[in-house]
């Protein structure tokens, strides 16, 4: 009898024991889960979302170039209404001289080309600071122009908006090209009928 009641209880034991161990895989091997899952978390880092270009084509707006316009041109020029007159026009670095007619002006000149488009600014005038003093003189007159620079040649036109245009071109009159009317000819008289004479 007690040999029975030891057997039973020693069976026992062992049945418990092994139930606890299984509990412990299982719950050791959800706490191993859990870290790596945790440890996994922790190492992911958010991806920055790529800055999208804001500007469509291939060139950047945002990107601007200095264009040299430095040369000696000789065309034409025009100012305001006034019929176009031969002119001469030096640019060296960012200083000018245009010579038209019995006229000479010279200044300041600066270029910039963004996307293809070559924005100049001219400053007419002495650039010296004048001494300081109560009165003064007037600002410079500068003029906003579009520049188009394809080897030798150039043209400079105001752009809109401005109060005075000016224009220069090393080819051509800056004259808007008048389309021609051909007269219609007259069309040839048919010949008179010559009367029918009876013998």
């Amino acid at each position: 009898m007690r040999k029975t009641i030891y057997l039973f209880t020693l069976g026992l034991v062992v049945v418990i024991l092994a139930t606890l161990a299984g509990a412990g895989l299982v719950v050791s091997a959800q706490n191993a889960n859990s870290s790596t899952t945790m440890t996994n978390t922790a190492k992911a880092k958010p991806r920055k979302p790529k800055a999208k270009k804001t500007w469509t084509g291939r060139c950047d707006p945002t990107k601007q170039e200095q264009a040299d316009l430095s040369g000696t041109y000789t065309g034409k020029a025009r100012h305001d209404n006034e019929p176009a007159q031969d002119a001469t026009l030096t640019i060296t670095g960012n200083n000018f001289s245009m010579t038209s007619g019995s006229e000479t002006h010279t200044g300041r000149v600066t270029a910039v080309t963004t996307c293809g488009y070559t924005g100049v600014t001219m400053m007419m005038g002495d650039l010296t600071p004048p001494p300081p003093g109560p009165n003064p003189p007037p600002a410079l007159p500068a003029m906003s122009l579009r520049a188009k620079k394809v080897g030798n040649s150039l043209t400079l036109t105001s752009v809109p908006g401005e109060p005075k245009s000016v224009w220069f071109s090393t080819s051509g009159s800056g004259m808007k090209a008048t389309a021609r009317k051909h007269k219609a000819k007259a069309k040839a008289a048919a010949p008179a009928a010559t009367p029918k004479t009876t013998p």
